[in-house]
């Protein structure tokens, strides 16, 4: 907005074949005159850009009245479609850039990341953007370029991901994978993939899918996949390095998984010439090595990661004090709680349909204390005793982990296994940006198996697009916490490359576009992308 204090003049360049108008303010700073620009006009002729010098010199009257007939969103989606291109993602989408449905997808990944939403509000945000404009698609129809140009995208996906891994990964690259649910709501009768399983979300009474998902060691993500809602983590690990070795091609890998995903029975079942893995040991394997004597309690250390061998297996025992902490608390919240409801059983005289020692084997199970708790006598002379031993035991293993490897030492030190099985985080992230912060997974709005396939799919190029970004955005990132006038975040990026519009003003009859003149951040972050508007 102009401001009333300061004298404004239209500044017409004729050095290009078109000619142009600035609107700018001047003054002068220690002797030299500067200019602040305030917006640019295209569009216009020669003659009507001196009407309008004229006019805000206040040699003449207008009878037309200048008008701003629209204000459409441009900055965000400019820059999203230009970084798509930048970094190829259009050339492993496919190779043919005039195709519609390619144009429709690149339009609904930048959508995502941009506004989120349906397919359907999708498609009717050319009143407030120039998205679809800017892929060039007009009279958007959300069944040909949403709906149809998804079906056509999900064909795509095993070439796709193929060409990412191509780019992304490289023989004998350490690579990241976890699996995590999404809860869906609605009757889904014939779906094959919506389940009700073990869910990730603490939605009981919801079905949900599971999300597997496949990152470089940057936490570039390379291949997502929907699976059934009942599919359990260690299921589909075998599959998963069958796909890296003979679809994407890397014979040798270093694969990362989450704790318990690699159990015994999968990992004799490993080429282990080809693969070699790195992952965390559950409690109850922790507790079998100790009765081995592999290792002792005593052995975890919270400031020196003890490196124990045995045959070819390298465990890493860690300890860290605030999980610790964090156990022993829960553990002494739920006994608490545990005590007080069968307290109040044993002490009851009323008459019910259960028994004292139903009702206190389903308060057990509740909270899940049964170790600790031993139940004595039977019917009103009911009673119990905690075993104090096993609480004083379970207490030695709070904050302790073990991570394992067959990786050998003179490949990787013990704290390069720490450090590469904690990079699980980056996934951690992404299917925490893929599910609430950015991108929104969820509500999904599609009922058949295919669309929800392509629609989680869709998700993932879009966080590929905001991982790219982050990359080069990380200067501006950097910045936060040392004394930086503003915190920069993504979203904030976001909304500021959002104030970048495209304006249609009505002059003399006439109709003509222009966009708003950047702000020196604008201008700042648009230099770190690597894009020119």
């Amino acid at each position: 907005m102009a401001d009333k204090s300061k004298k404004y003049h239209l500044e017409i360049q004729t050095h290009r074949k078109n000619p142009y108008g600035l609107l700018r303010s001047s003054y002068r700073v220690n002797g030299k005159t500067r200019h602040d620009t305030l917006c640019r006009f295209n569009g216009l002729s020669l003659e009507q850009l001196r009407a309008m010098q004229a006019a805000i010199q206040g040699k003449t009257v207008i009878k037309e009245e200048f008008k701003i007939t629209s204000s459409r969103e441009y900055g965000a989606s400019f820059v999203c479609v230009a970084l798509m291109k930048a970094i190829g993602l259009h050339k492993a989408i496919y190779s043919r850039p005039s195709e519609e449905w390619l144009r429709a997808s690149l339009a609904m990944i930048a959508g995502r990341l941009i506004y989120a939403g349906s397919k359907l509000s999708l498609s009717h945000c050319s009143r407030f953007s120039t998205l679809w404009d800017i892929c060039g698609i007009e009279d958007v129809d959300v069944n040909i370029h949403c709906y149809a140009a998804m079906d056509r995208l999900l064909e795509r996906q095993s070439a796709i991901q193929k060409a990412l891994a191509k780019k992304h990964l490289r023989d004998g690259i350490l690579v990241l994978y976890d699996i995590t649910s999404c809860y869906m709501e609605g009757e889904y009768l014939d779906s094959e993939l919506v389940r009700f399983g073990y869910n990730r979300d603490n939605k009981r009474g919801h079905e949900q899918i599971v999300i597997s998902l496949l990152c470089a060691k940057d936490g570039c993500p390379i291949a997502v996949e929907v699976l059934a809602g009942n599919t359990k983590d260690e299921t589909t690990v075998l599959d998963k390095i069958n796909e890296l070795q003979e679809k994407y091609g890397v014979e040798k890998v270093v694969f990362v998984g989450d704790r318990g995903m690699i159990t015994q029975a999968k990992y004799e079942q490993l080429n282990h010439e080809t693969v070699k893995v790195i992952s965390a040991l559950t409690h109850g394997a922790i507790k079998s090595l100790c009765k081995r004597e592999v290792i002792q309690l005593s052995m975890f250390d919270e400031k020196n990661i003890i490196e124990v061998v045995d045959g070819s297996i390298r465990y890493c025992l860690c300890k860290n004090p605030d999980m610790a902490a964090k156990e022993g608390a829960t553990r002494h919240a739920l006994l608490k709680k545990t005590t007080v409801e069968l307290d109040k059983i044993v002490v009851s005289t009323r008459k019910t349909k259960y028994s004292k020692e139903v009702r206190a084997g389903r308060v057990i199970d509740k909270y899940k204390m049964g170790k600790f708790i031993m139940l004595e006598g039977s019917g009103e002379n009911l009673t119990y005793a905690l075993d104090e031993a096993k609480i004083e035991h379970e207490s030695c293993l709070d904050g302790c982990y073990v991570i394992y490897t067959d990786v050998t030492a003179e490949d990787m030190t013990a704290y390069e296994v720490v450090k590469n099985y904690k990079s699980l985080i980056k996934v951690e992230q992404a299917f925490r940006n893929m599910k609430m912060v950015h991108l929104e997974i969820r509500p999904i709005f599609h009922k058949t198996d295919e669309r929800i396939k392509c629609h989680v799919f869709i998700c993932m190029l879009a966080y590929y697009v905001m991982w790219h970004m982050k990359q080069r955005l990380k200067p501006l990132f950097e910045v936060n916490g040392k004394g930086a006038a503003r915190k920069y975040t993504f979203d904030y990026v976001l909304e500021t490359l959002k104030c970048i519009r495209k304006e249609t003003i009505e002059f003399c009859n006439t109709n003509s576009s222009t966009i708003t003149a950047l702000s020196n951040e604008q201008d700042h972050i648009l230099k770190l992308l690597e894009i020119s508007i």
